[in-house]
Formats: C-alpha cells, sequence, structure tokens
C-alpha cells in the first residue's frame, strides 16, 4: 500500500517536472523580442518567471529524488512472505503435518 501511494507521487513528480521544464525559457528566447514576442514573458515580471519555475523544478526534483530512494528501499527490503507460488509450495510443503505413515501391503 505505501509502495503503491509512493509509486504515485513519484510519477506525478516526474510529469510536473517535465512540465515545468517545457515551461521555462531558455537562454535564446530573448532573441524574438525583435519579432514582436518581447512582452511574452512579462506576465510574472521580467524575472519573476524564471526564477519561480527554477525553484519549483528544484523542489520537484528534491522530491522525486526522495522518492526514487524510498521507492529503491523498500524494493530491495524483503518481506518474510512468500512471493511468487513455487515459494508457496515450498513453505506449505514445509509446515503441512507429516503424512501418517503407509500400511504395510500384504500379499
Amino acid at each position: 500500500m505505501l509502495r503503491g501511494f509512493i509509486l504515485v507521487v513519484h510519477i506525478l513528480l516526474a510529469f510536473m517536472i517535465i512540465g515545468l521544464v517545457l515551461l521555462q525559457r531558455g537562454k535564446g528566447a530573448e532573441a524574438g523580442a525583435g519579432f514582436g514576442a518581447g512582452a511574452s514573458g512579462t506576465v510574472f515580471g521580467a524575472r519573476g518567471t524564471s526564477t519561480l519555475f527554477s525553484k519549483l523544478t528544484a523542489v520537484f526534483a528534491a522530491l522525486f529524488f526522495a522518492t526514487s530512494l524510498s521507492l529503491a528501499y523498500l524494493g530491495t527490503r524483503s518481506t518474510g512472505e512468500p512471493s511468487t507460488v513455487l515459494e508457496r509450495a515450498a513453505q506449505a510443503a514445509t509446515t503441512a503435518p507429516p503424512a501418517p505413515p503407509a500400511a504395510p501391503v500384504k500379499k
């Protein structure tokens, strides 16, 4: 249950990081200012959008790193319960009561 929740959070963080990286403006984005695209980045201020998005990306990346480590830890930890059909059968064979001795065959 915990592993599933962490996995869902991990996938959501991955999509949020991808979205934030795609929304950020590159270094060469100012080249279009001469062709009328100069006011497109002033919604959050001249540098507000890049710092906001870069800070959110850093936070999401740190959370992504933490969920990666926790999933790795949970994946390597053994539960003690059998996980395959063969392991369950072997465990059932060792914990089953011994069969009664067979009666001698008379000729």
